[in-house]
């Protein structure tokens, strides 16, 4: 109980300054379920009309992509309306959330219990504890669980009201610190774009945003300008590669009724859509050298002149100019103006490939696969282990947008396979996606070579290993050592290590060690 009162309160502290990490959340649910028999727990918060998981014990990391909506999840609906401590019968029809996100069948006979964290009446938050062993979980104490919950929620609704005050002062006292949602993503390089963007966006500066093709750059652009001064003015977004060349002049900057042949009327240019506001010009790298000049004029100038117009006109745009392509090379090649090069890149950022950041794959799966599964109007929508395995092993040349639509195709062929399972008041639709849905065009991994009999722990020095098959042989071999040095004792082996005994077990069975 006091790791649990010490987690709670470092937790609560960086809620009230809105610098909660995932570290935290985790940290605090490991303090509060550590000991207990489970395989598989969440920490749930309220997020609207839904639950968002914010810490998970067993459970594939892309589980926290996901957002929970009661009236699709009976087993939540219930813990949420019952006043103490849920518990289900270990035969219970209702389908559980997290079935086909742990290796093991939830589906079948486990136990299940869940608490509902509330302040007063107000709903705040969800635990679950699931354990694959029948009868696990019936030795936990209900009156303990429910003071937990109890104290779990008003602590929440607490830093929920301290959240909501600071963020009413920081919008009328100053604008440019207006919260928004944001990804809370597990890789470094991301950490250190979104670091970057707070760090830019409250200033005037041009950005510079460059990166392949389907990282993600537009999501970049639109969270700077939420962050900024300007986010209740426009943000205009125009691509410089689909504007014919002779039009460019007219769309940029505007033009007066008469100013060319079929200028029928005034129009205004995106400069002038954008005042106030931010302006994405997309593709950079294509706009030709002759209107380059009148776009660092107006850089330089804050004045733009519309075609046909005597008169400059004066605009205040932030501009964000986004390009795939290495611009600096492009201007040192003559391809692009020097000088508008540096105007642009006041401040460069770059949007890593998603092949940089493996680690953020199963967050981001996570989210398409609870896109996809409500527009096909599924109950469930789970990726399995070897279809995880998938999407870590490949390179993702198309980045984030290759992810995205590799999912939604995978999904709907998992759909022509569904899985109906009958219940006492419902029929629900389960799609499963493995590797053959997913179509990735991946050669088979190496397979670990056996261990000789004069050699036990090492593979054969004339075997070639992937990294991967590699990796997976040392880790098999480390957690039989240490499972050995503790007699079989899984619990003691999980503490050895440094993991909870759910992830282990999991571990274990992908490994083959546990059946």
């Amino acid at each position: 109980m006091t790791d649990f009162l010490k987690a709670l309160r470092t937790l609560l502290a960086y809620l009230a300054d809105n610098q909660a990490s995932d570290t935290h959340w985790a940290a605090l649910l490991k303090a509060l379920v550590g000991d207990f028999p489970t395989d598989a727990s969440t920490l749930m918060v309220a997020d609207g009309d839904a639950f968002r998981p914010v810490a998970l014990m067993g459970l594939s990391d892309e589980v926290r992509g996901r957002r929970f909506v009661l009236r699709d999840h009976p087993r939540l609906a219930a813990i949420a309306s019952h006043p103490g401590v849920c518990r289900f019968p270990q035969d219970s029809p209702l389908p559980d959330p997290f079935d086909g996100l742990i290796d093991d069948d939830l589906s079948q006979v486990h136990d299940c219990l869940g608490v509902a964290l509330r302040d007063g009446d107000r709903l705040t938050g969800l635990l679950t504890l699931d354990a694959l062993n029948p009868g696990s979980l019936d030795a936990l104490d209900d009156d303990q669980l429910l003071a937990i919950a109890r104290l779990l929620g008003t602590c929440l609704r607490l830093a929920e009201q301290l959240q909501a005050t600071r963020t009413r002062l920081n919008e009328a006292l100053a604008p440019e610190h207006q919260a928004d949602a944001h990804w809370h993503w597990n890789s470094r390089a991301m950490r250190q774009l979104d670091e970057s963007i707070e760090l830019v966006a409250p200033t005037d500066m041009s950005v510079l945003l460059h990166g392949e093709t389907g990282v993600g750059k537009e999501l970049a652009v639109r969270t700077l300008h939420r962050r900024s001064q300007r986010h209740q003015g426009p943000l205009i977004k125009v691509n410089c590669a689909a504007l014919p060349e002779s039009l460019i002049e007219s769309e940029l900057f505007g033009h007066r009724r008469g100013a060319f042949s079929g200028a029928t009327q005034d129009r205004r240019g995106h400069f002038a859509m954008a005042d106030g506001g931010t302006l994405m010009l997309d593709e950079i790298g294509e706009l030709p050298l002759s209107l380059q000049p009148k776009l660092l004029r107006v850089l330089q100038e804050g004045e733009i002149q519309p075609l046909g117009s005597e008169r400059p006109q004066r605009v205040d745009v932030r501009v964000v100019a986004v390009t795939n392509r290495d611009l600096g090379a492009e201007a040192d090649a003559g391809r692009f103006r020097q000088d508008l090069y540096h105007r642009l890149s006041a401040f460069p950022l770059r949007v890593p490939p998603l092949r940089e950041r493996p680690e953020d794959i199963p967050l981001l799966a996570g989210h398409f696969l609870e896109a996809n599964r409500i527009r096909l109007g599924l109950n469930n929508l789970r990726l399995d282990q070897d279809g995880e395995t998938a999407l870590l092993a490949w390179h993702w040349p198309g980045n984030v947008r290759e992810l995205e639509h590799t999912l939604a195709r995978a999904a709907l062929r998992a759909l022509g396979e569904r899985v109906c399972v009958s219940t006492s008041d419902q029929r629900r639709a389960m799609a499963l996606i493995t590797r053959d849905h997913l179509d990735l065009p991946l050669e088979a991994p190496a397979r670990p070579v056996e261990p000789t009999a004069a050699s036990p722990d090492v593979p054969s020095p004339q075997a070639t290993l992937t990294l991967r098959a590699a990796t997976e042989h040392f880790q098999r071999q480390h957690i039989q050592s240490v499972l050995e040095a503790h007699e079989g004792n899984w619990a003691a082996a999980a503490r050895s290590l440094g993991m909870d005994p759910g992830n282990l077990h999991r571990q274990a069975r992908r490994l083959g060690l546990k059946a």
